[in-house]
């Protein structure tokens, strides 16, 4: 069958009626709902109870490693101590030994490349000898390192392709884990991916190196404080949650667009969609149920601890949210909770959509990046604790994300620049592209009282009584929620919410790392000279304060706690001198500014060469996405609307004529078949247009993009107006794709 040997251009899929499509893909989507239903562990039994049994962790390695060996690779993970050869090699041992046990046959070096997927290349962790055994194939010098090619990997212009040699690096902060697939077991590896000349090729490398950056110039704070007694660290720490839509497989199937491009180009609004507010945090979907418990177990395995799940605000839409952790692991967390999604949906007869916006008119998706600072002895730096107007070493790291944010607005928005971004930020669930800080209340007058250069009082949420003797007195925070600001400060901790749900975290949290250590280097500076080498508590009261009234008069600027979606803020915001960068076009020529160049430089996160490449891949990356969708649009306009629109047309006049026939003149009918006569023509027209738009192409990069922008997007929108127009004419069983109605309702 069609859907079996992987060719779904099959009239049995793309037929004229998408019911058609729905009951041809039935004994599909059986047989994956009888193979798939019960997670499989490698031996066909179904694993119960939520435990990391396939992780190398930290538990393991004490059971397995002699203690010395044990304690030095703690001190590699913990203290960031080199890495000696001869710990490789037990380390390796142990692993290996460890992995066979549990089914492995082969290891993989897993990592994140510029695609902003991973990638692996299995090899075998043993190999016949000929005499009857078997050779190791898995010792210290294949943990630490490999060497896979990297010309056919996005690099920027940093390699040739001629110039095949990268390297992957073992990142032993980050638990190697065993995926499990259809009774294949494979260790796999978490590394960082370099090239032959040492540069970064990959999100890991930077994001690894920022938080050395910013770890150092913490600790310069904590020292002037006298609170870095015990403290050998201080690590970011992150916690991404997921949005995600559920579609039939079946009916993403006979959706060219979904399957090509992950968002529907065409279709038109149902009469009933998130208009009743009724899906979000509703009861979920039994079918649904099963899958995100599917979901849960596999990700439990390899040690990701989501911690929660519930509907979103669009039909059909819902979220998956893991516990805080340090942020690397958090970043590869992540793209494996986008894997197992994706990866466990099938067996349910349901697709997993990551896509920032697949579809018109409702909410679209965001992986909100919550992000604070912590000491490796468990202190939350961004915790205010009660009397937070005292806590003056709170108030330095908040006062040092504000100066950063402010300064650095632009770079922030272009970390998360994308083709796809580009259709939610703004809209109606989504922060706008103008980055604010939102603080609250209690924080707003603390910062507030911080320019007068004296803090006096900080305000308390109290208790909300709730009105009924048998309901509890419960606390209230110092300061409501505001969901429309990009980045949002929520209690101890910031929220990046404008992060797109098909994005790697890695990136985002490697500007966002770099810019405020470039703060915190600012601010431990200016502090160290005010103090002397004497410092005393009164002269370092004396220069804080001093310092932070300068900073928040400089950049209190960026501080909004309204409504981000008003027209007031955005005139507002330009009265402030705020950028307001509104798609990837404007933002991306921001990577290449001297400024952002001397930043990364400066804290050695990345060069000069390795920031330049990653503008040139992420343009390059929006070229192609929105080439692959304008031609996914003309051939679906030309193939399957158009055929539609025209059997219609012939049915009404098929009934005018025999109206006429009959000695029944109707101009209504007539009107209607004028109609229908001139939607073709324009579609046709409109499908034209998009065509030639599509074809011009420009050498360099950066103006091809903007003429995506201002012709090929323009284009775009109009053939989807007329196509969306005929969708609400045409018959019901003549428009050969499922409708919105048909993918955000139906779930099996």
């Amino acid at each position: 069958m069609a859907l079996e040997n992987g060719n779904h251009n099959g009239a049995s899929i793309l037929s004229p009626s998408r019911h058609d499509a729905v009951s041809t893909y039935a004994a599909a989507k059986s047989r994956y709902q009888q193979n798939g239903n019960a997670m499989s562990n490698g031996a066909g039994q179904r694993v119960d109870g939520f435990y990391a049994a396939d992780v190398f962790n930290e538990r393991v390695m004490r059971q397995r490693l002699p203690k010395d060996i044990f304690k030095r690779l703690m001190e590699t993970i913990h203290l960031g101590k080199p890495l000696r050869a001869e710990i490789a090699d037990v380390v390796a041992a142990a692993m290996k030994e460890w992995a066979i046990e549990n089914g492995a046959t082969h290891y993989t070096h897993w990592f994140m490349p510029l695609t902003g997927l991973t990638a692996e290349k299995h090899d075998s962790l043993t190999i016949p000898d000929g005499k009857g055994g078997t050779l190791s194939e898995f010792g210290g010098s294949a943990l630490v390192s490999g060497e896979p090619d990297a010309s056919s990997f996005p690099s920027g212009g940093l390699r040739a392709t001629f110039e095949a040699r990268g390297y992957t690096a073992w990142d032993p902060t980050s638990p190697a884990f065993l995926t499990r697939s259809e009774g294949t077991v494979t260790l796999c590896i978490p590394t960082a991916f370099v090239s032959w000349t040492g540069e970064a090729l990959d999100k890991k490398t930077p994001l690894l190196r920022s938080m050395e950056a910013i770890n150092i110039q913490a600790m310069r704070i904590l020292k002037l404080f006298g609170t870095d007694a015990g403290v050998s660290r201080v690590i970011t720490t992150l916690g991404p949650e997921q949005e995600y839509f559920l579609v039939d497989r079946g009916l993403y199937f006979a959706r060219p667009d979904l399957l090509l491009c992950e968002r529907t180009l065409f279709g038109a609004r149902p009469p009933k969609g998130q208009q009743l507010e009724d899906h979000y945090f509703g009861s979920i979907p039994a079918a649904v149920l099963t899958f995100m418990t599917d979901v849960e177990r596999e990700l439990y395995r390899m040690g990701v601890p989501v911690k929660t799940r519930h509907n979103e605000v669009a039909p059909g839409q819902y979220e998956i949210a893991p516990v805080f952790e340090t942020t690397n692991i958090a970043c590869d967390h992540q793209m494996l909770v986008m894997e197992t999604l994706k990866r466990v949906a099938p067996r349910h007869g349901l697709q997993a959509i990551l896509h920032e916006k697949p579809f018109a008119g409702v909410n679209g998706s965001g992986k909100h990046n919550n992000w604070s600072l912590s000491t490796d002895t468990g202190v939350n730096l961004l915790d205010p604790r009660e009397e937070a107007h005292t806590n003056m070493q709170f108030l330095v790291f908040l006062c040092a994300v504000i100066r950063a944010v402010d300064l650095h607005a632009d770079l922030l928005r272009a970390s998360i620049a994308s083709a796809s971004n580009d259709h939610r930020l703004g809209a109606n669930e989504a922060p706008p592209a103008i980055i604010s800080i939102f603080l609250g209340d209690m924080l707003t007058d603390i910062i507030e009282q911080l320019e007068t250069g004296r803090t006096r009082r900080t305000i308390k949420g109290g208790a909300l009584d709730l009105g009924a003797h048998t309901l509890p007195q419960i606390p209230r925070d110092s300061g409501d929620r505001n969901r429309t600001s990009p980045f949002a400060f929520t209690g101890n901790k910031f929220e990046f919410r404008a992060v797109g749900s098909t994005q790697s975290s890695a990136w985002p949290n490697t500007v966002l790392n770099t810019i405020i250590a470039e703060s915190l280097d600012s601010m431990a500076s200016r502090l160290e000279r005010a103090v002397g080498s004497k410092p005393t508590e009164a002269r370092l009261q004396a220069a804080v304060r001093t310092l932070l009234k300068e900073i928040v008069r400089q950049h209190k600027r960026v501080i909004f706690n309204g409504d981000g979606y008003s027209e007031k803020w955005h005139a507002e915001a330009a009265r402030r001198g705020l950028p307001n960068l509104k798609d990837t076009v404007e933002a991306l020529p921001v990577l290449r500014t001297k400024k952002a160049v001397d930043l990364f430089k400066r804290y050695k996160v990345l060069s000069k060469a390795e920031l330049e490449s990653r503008a040139d891949v992420f343009v390059e990356k929006f070229i192609k996405q929105v080439t692959i969708e304008a031609e996914t649009m003309v051939s679906m306009a030309r193939t399957m609307i158009l055929p539609a629109a025209l059997r219609h047309q012939a049915r009404v006049a098929q009934a005018v004529a025999a109206a006429a026939d009959a000695g029944v003149s109707s101009q209504t009918q007539r009107g209607m078949l004028e109609e229908l006569v001139d939607l073709a023509d324009s579609l046709r027209e409109k499908t034209d247009e998009l065509e030639e738009a599509v074809s011009h192409h420009d050498a360099d990069p950066l103006k091809h993009a903007r003429h995506i922008k201002t012709a090929v997007r323009p284009a775009m929108a109009a053939l989807r107006t007329i196509a969306d127009e005929l969708e609400t004419q045409v018959a019901s069983d003549l428009w050969p794709m499922p409708t919105y109605r048909d993918l955000l309702f139906i779930k099996g």
